[in-house]
């Protein structure tokens, strides 16, 4: 195996292009190399950091032990009975593979259009936009322990999702790195066209492909491009409230978006609620918010974790002052 490089720039790796500098870096393109560097990694008892993407992580100025990307870059398809199951390495860019599944005709993933990152982060958060979320699609997921270097399969159920949520996030946390996706994928038409304004986007009758442009078309209008303007995407999690909370906020904010959940809950709009704060396009120093979506924290240059935690912070505090509900963080601090 090469040798982890060492103290390697990272602010170029996370979306929110916070400075970064880790000790060492790997990013293995084979089962058999992450074996490898994770034995490495134990036999000097260095921590070990996963990174994806980068486009759902907050990282500190300077990071010790390895950062590890898992860089399996492989995927195909089989078919199963009914329908077609892709088999995905880590690496892969999750919009690539998107776009090259509807290209295709295949109905699944395509509401999931234009989510910066790698597939081996999507499963962490459970990934969703449009009605969908990669739960929905998952078959299982491939993990090797970094404790033994053990390679093993994990069915979606034994995954735990839920909203911006999985196991990966709690019991699993720090324990294993995600190596390969199976999505199982369908032939037959299945659109899900219910969420804002995508239905008038497409024909009666559209491809996947049409739905995945739509997608994109939707995301470039309301949200900034990482590579122009550093951000994480969606920086809160849309709050989930009681439904008798959600109604006394109804009565003072009839227009307020709400969603009915299961057991008798409410997912608020987030970005609604910051803007109603009047918060859109507010700045403060390197830090903002962006000027078409509250949802989105942007950094002009020149912070840090500390200072965009600050930030966050203030816009979480104004929203808990008016409408008494708390918004948490989506990206992963690590």
């Amino acid at each position: 195996m090469n040798q982890p490089a060492a103290w390697v720039d990272l602010s170029a790796a996370n979306t929110l292009r916070l400075p970064c500098q880790v000790e060492h870096y790997a990013a293995p393109t084979s089962l058999t190399s992450l074996q490898a560097a994770l034995h490495h990694a134990h036999a000097r008892q260095w921590p070990i950091t996963l990174l994806g993407g980068g486009s759902n992580v907050l990282l500190p100025p300077t990071l010790m032990g390895m950062a590890l990307r898992p860089a399996l870059c492989h995927w195909w398809l089989e078919r199963q009975n009914e329908s077609v199951v892709a088999f995905v390495g880590a690496g892969v860019n999750w919009h690539s593979l998107v776009m090259a599944l509807a290209a295709r005709g295949l109905w699944g993933t395509e509401n999931l259009a234009l989510i910066p990152g790698d597939c081996g982060a999507a499963p962490v958060q459970n990934i969703g936009a449009y009605g969908v979320e990669l739960s929905d699609v998952l078959e299982g997921v491939q993990v090797v322990e970094l404790a033994t270097g053990e390679v093993r399969w994990l069915s979606a159920q034994a995954c735990q999702f839920g909203y911006r949520d999985s196991i990966f996030k709690r019991a699993l946390a720090g324990r294993v790195v995600i190596t390969q996706l199976a999505l199982r994928l369908s032939e037959c038409p299945r659109p899900v066209l219910g969420y804002g304004d995508l239905a008038s986007r497409v024909t009666a009758s559209p491809t996947p492909l049409a739905v995945a442009q739509a997608v994109c078309a939707i995301r470039r209008e309301k949200l900034p491009d990482p590579a122009v303007l550093a951000n994480a995407g969606s920086f809160f999690k849309n709050p989930v409230v009681d439904e008798s909370q959600a109604q006394r906020l109804l009565q003072t904010y009839p227009q307020m978006p709400h969603f009915p959940q299961a057991q008798h809950q409410t997912k608020l709009a987030a970005g609604w609620l910051i803007d109603q704060c009047g918060l859109k396009g507010y700045r403060d120093g390197a830090f903002g918010v962006h000027e078409r979506q509250a949802l989105v924290l942007v950094h002009f240059g020149g912070g840090d974790r500390p200072g965009l935690l600050r930030f966050a912070e203030s816009v979480a505090n104004a929203v808990y002052d008016r409408f008494a509900v708390t918004l948490e963080p989506e990206p992963r601090v690590v």
